[in-house]
């Protein structure tokens, strides 16, 4: 047998699977597209994450694009942080050129465009459906690895939680937390610390000093109420397609702490709210992180932990997180060796340094006899990639040159008018609009501060004696004492006198009245 057909009947055997799947592309061998060895993607290991990586301009984020929508139709929903801003196309059909067509016919394959059904997220006051979370709900050891504080300041932290449902006081956003420092630093102060212990001033400052700077990078827009519900990303369209939640980010490149605080906090809340759910058929939603260098370079140390902890855990609750990025080193190696699926298009060697990263790159991936990796990776065209996965035993499938299908989708952003119209018809961005200021930390504390501020006044004033009358204030003045101290006098020594009592005139002989 020739080393083409067994290596057609090697990607047969390693891409085909017994659960659902979906076509991804054709295999290449010696430059030849091989209609008859097509690689599919299987859902039921879509859950062990995966890496989508290359150099600008190779083709990756159509990549992402292509899989998302693979998922969709498979009924699975999809979330993906698009970074860039050009994914929000796939809510609109994509258009048959020369080129797509051309790809199709060498694959064997029909190219039929198609919309999906999407929803636009936001973190801030772009136009879609606003993300928001409460502060009680990331809880004081969340709080305090996005704040990046240590041992100490994390214990005053957990006081003012502590403190906090105690005394059934809600922090929603912000403005809460800060009353809450600014309270126990001052007014409070000596209550706290009979009944929750010593309270360092320093801790405190430092802590009101990282808050500000997180609101400083916009976080204010975030905390709050009506909080994000995740159960809303699992939704299932009308025709029985997953939806893709498109969470445009465009303005996150310079504000890192917003996003991870976004990232820590919507990863924990789907590992707590979601059940144990084994090995699935397919998964209950596939995250995608594009662009996702940005994050792990500008990233604090806090969230890459949580990241690789998460990614870890998160699979059992029927989960997958993808990245999508130019070089696999951007990825931390203790969260590259947890991804199954592992997409690469090419890489570019610039320089002495790009060669040893390449070289690295080839090394992450499966021997084979049909590929000098090294050199492949480097000559990948746009559009095609080495592509490996896991089967369902969780064995690495055969390293394979791929050409990639093209998304059915628009592979272009929505227009103005086009973001407006698929907005308007959102139940979500109804219902996430408006946000809800209720009672909470900073008017229960601004209250009570009132309120105390009001008796010391009350008591300082009862407390007082009474204002004096007008003859009460003559009778103060300092003349009107001395005559009244003289009259005095007069009257006294007159009836001591009258009485035969009045001193040294006492002993002479008294004269009769009469």
């Amino acid at each position: 047998m020739s080393d083409k057909n067994l290596f057609i009947q090697s990607v047969n055997s390693g891409y085909t699977f017994k659960g659902e799947s979906f076509t991804m592309g054709a295999a290449i061998l010696n430059g030849e597209v091989l209609s008859e060895a097509l690689v599919h993607l299987p859902l039921k290991t879509m859950n062990r994450h995966g890496l989508i990586a290359g150099a600008t301009g190779t083709g990756k984020t159509k990549t992402l694009q292509v899989i998302a929508e693979g998922l969709s139709n498979a009924s699975v929903p999809v979330m993906v942080m698009d970074i860039k801003g050009d994914l929000s196309g796939i809510a609109e059909p994509g258009m048959a050129n020369d080129k797509i067509k051309e790809r199709y016919g060498k694959m064997g394959l029909e190219y039929v465009p198609a919309s999906f059904p999407v929803e636009l997220m936001s973190l801030s006051d772009e136009k879609g459906v606003r993300l928001r979370a409460t502060v009680s709900e990331f809880g004081p050891i969340l709080i305090s690895k996005i704040l990046g504080l240590n041992d100490t300041q994390q214990g005053l932290v957990a006081l003012i939680f502590k403190y906090c449902d105690d005394h059934r006081i809600p922090l929603l956003d912000l403005k809460d937390f800060i009353k809450m420092l600014q309270y126990i630093s001052d007014e409070g102060k000596a209550d706290i610390e009979k009944a929750y212990g010593k309270i360092s001033t320093t801790s405190t400052g430092t802590v009101l000093r990282k808050i500000i700077e997180l609101q400083q990078q916009g976080a204010d827009i975030f905390f709050g109420e009506p909080s994000f519900e995740v159960e809303d990303l699992m939704r299932i369209s009308d025709d029985g397609r997953g939806v893709i939640n498109i969470l445009r980010v465009t303005d996150m490149q310079n504000r890192p702490k917003l996003f991870s605080t976004f990232m820590l906090q919507l990863l924990a809340e789907l590992y707590a709210v979601l059940p144990e759910a084994g090995d699935l058929d397919k998964p209950k939603l596939v995250l995608f992180i594009d662009e996702a260098h940005l994050v792990f370079q500008e990233a604090t140390s806090a969230l890459l932990q949580q990241i690789e902890t998460i990614i870890k855990l998160i699979r059992s609750k029927g989960v997958g997180i993808f990245f999508c990025t130019q070089n696999p080193q951007d990825v931390p190696a203790s969260v590259l060796s947890q991804l199954g699926l592992k997409v690469q298009h090419a890489l570019r060697a610039f320089t002495a340094a790009d060669r040893k990263t390449i070289k690295q790159a080839a090394e992450n991936y499966p021997e084979t006899n049909y590929y000098k990796v090294n050199d492949l990776i480097t000559e990948l065209g746009i559009g095609e990639a080495l592509v490996t996965m896991l089967n369902e035993k969780g064995i690495p499938t055969p390293l394979v040159h791929v050409l990639l299908t093209s998304p059915q989708s628009r592979m272009d952003v929505l227009t103005d008018t086009e973001i407006n119209m698929l907005t308007a018809q959102s139940k979500l961005v109804k219902k996430y609009a408006q946000s809800v200021d209720n009672e909470s930390a900073y008017e229960i504390l601004s209250a009570k501060l009132a309120e105390a501020e009001k008796k010391s006044v009350e008591k300082a004033k009862s407390s007082s004696k009474p204002e004096p009358s007008v003859i009460e204030k003559v009778l103060d003045n300092p003349v009107s004492r001395q005559v009244q101290r003289t009259a005095a006098s007069i009257i006294t020594r007159s009836l001591l006198g009258a009485l035969g009592l009045g001193g040294r005139s006492s002993s002479k002989k008294r004269t009769s009245w009469f």
